[in-house]
This record gives C-alpha cells, structure tokens and sequence, in this order.
C-alpha cells in the first residue's frame, strides 16, 4: 500500500515513498475518517449481541432445539438487528457493519484499500467487544460456542462454501440495489437488505449457521477460541461480496461511483 509518486526536477526524476504507516496515518488524521471507523465498530459490536445474542439466548438460556421457530427467531434477529444499524450508520460510515459489504464496494471502486482495510479492522474488532459483553450479559453455563459459526451436521466444505457464497450474493446484491454505499438509505431498501438477511438465515443457519459476515464469525470464534472451517466464513462472503460487485456493475446500466479519496 506504499504510494511513489514521480516528480521532475532539473536533477532529474526523483522518487518519493509513501509507507503504509505513513498512508493510514493521513486517513487517520481526517475527523469524517475517524467518525466513519467508529460508527463501523459500534454498529459491529451491537450486531454481534443482539444477533449472536439471540442464537445463544435462544439455544442456552431458552434450551431451544434448532426447530423452525427458533429458526425464525434467530432469522428475524439478524435481518432487523443488521438493517436497523445500517441505517443509524449509514450516513456516517456508509453502513457497511460487514467486510464482505466493504471489499464489494472495494471492488467497485467506491473506496481506496486504506479506507476498506481500516474498515475491516474496524468491524471486527468491534465484533470482538460484541462477543465479548455477551460474556458478560450471559450466565457463563449458557453461553456455549456464543454463536460461533460452524458447518452442520454432514454438510461438505464445497457444500459449505457455496452456500456462503450465494447467501452473500443476494445481501450484497440487495445493498447495492438499495444504493446504501452512496445514497440516503430509504424504507424500501432499508426493507429489502433485511429480508435479504432474513431469508439467507432461514436457508443457511443448519448449513453454516448462516454466516455472509465475517466480522460476526471473527469475533465469537475469537473470544471462544472455536476455529473450525472459519476459512469458509471469510472466503465464501469474500468471493460472494465479489461476485455480486461484478455482477451488478455488468447487469446494471449506473456505473459504480469512484472512491472520494483512494489513498493507496
């Protein structure tokens, strides 16, 4: 991420480096920066409770079996909890709350990598602080793996991955479609990026546990130390996020907007 640039003098060509320390530095030092990588974790740290929170609420405190009712209320949870806090980010973060979300807007060129590689870090540390209070909120006899994810019972890896990859597909696919990346978010497509959550649960949650989110995997297998098949849970909504940045820019007729201030 260094940056050369090339100045003529009457010397001749000279170069001058810029360091990755010395790039995040400069972003850093933007107040909207600062202000859009703390909207980034908060909105992360409140995901994982209320969402991870309910998976373990729902199986510990409840003692529920993964039945359609729980099924629904962990689904529910997710989609409500993930809209909600796009909206009350959006407008100073643009509402990622999601490295998948981050590196498709990536891929679009509506951020430079220093602003989506802060981004990340942002999430998942505020997905670590999440899983963290649900230590401390949750009697510890009940707080089994916290809603870490891990693949069901019989289902492959490739299995796994694909289901990954297409849940994060439409969730990617419905924030672009929203325009939550560069506009004011609407009741509409406020509406649609949680039923795009809500119905990838319902699908994926016995598969995967129906992650699309990497932040929401990192930060309970961090804290319960749980590291089974976590590749899937970055790789799968990575590719995904991707492929959904590709595929709208091709099917739709608005190019994707340039990043304000790509730093590196």
């Amino acid at each position: 991420m260094a940056k050369t640039q090339l100045s003529q003098q009457d010397e001749g060509v000279v170069l001058t480096f810029r360091s990755p320390a010395t790039v995040v530095k400069a972003e850093l030092a933007r107040p909207n920066a600062r202000r859009a990588l703390t909207a980034e974790f908060l909105g992360s740290l409140l995901f994982v409770v209320f969402s991870a929170g309910t998976v373990v609420v729902t199986g510990g405190v409840l003692g529920e079996k993964l039945a359609s009712a729980r099924l629904l209320a962990i689904a529910l949870a997710h989609g409500l909890a993930f809209s909600l806090l796009v909206a009350a980010t959006q407008r100073v973060s643009g509402g990622h709350l999601n490295p998948a979300v981050t590196f498709a807007a990536l891929v679009r060129r509506q951020l430079g990598i220093t602003k989506a590689v802060l981004y990340v870090v942002s999430q998942c540390t505020g997905a670590v602080a999440g899983a963290f209070l649900l230590t401390l909120i949750i009697p510890s006899p009940f707080q089994g793996t916290l809603g870490a994810h891990d693949l069901g019972m019989k289902v492959t890896v490739g299995g796994g991955l694909l289901t990954e990859i297409l849940m994060t597909i439409m969730l990617v696919s419905a924030v672009f479609a929203a325009g939550m990346t560069t506009a004011r978010p609407t009741p509409f497509g406020l509406a649609a990026i949680a039923l795009a959550v809500v119905v990838g649960q319902l699908f994926g949650v016995p598969l995967t546990g129906g992650s699309t989110n990497p932040a929401r995997s990192f930060g309970p297998a961090l804290v319960v130390g749980v590291w089974t098949n976590h590749w899937i849970f970055w790789v799968g909504p990575l590719l995904g996020g991707a492929v959904a940045a590709f595929g709208y820019d091709f099917f739709s007729d608005n190019e994707a907007e340039p990043a304000e201030n790509v730093l590196s």
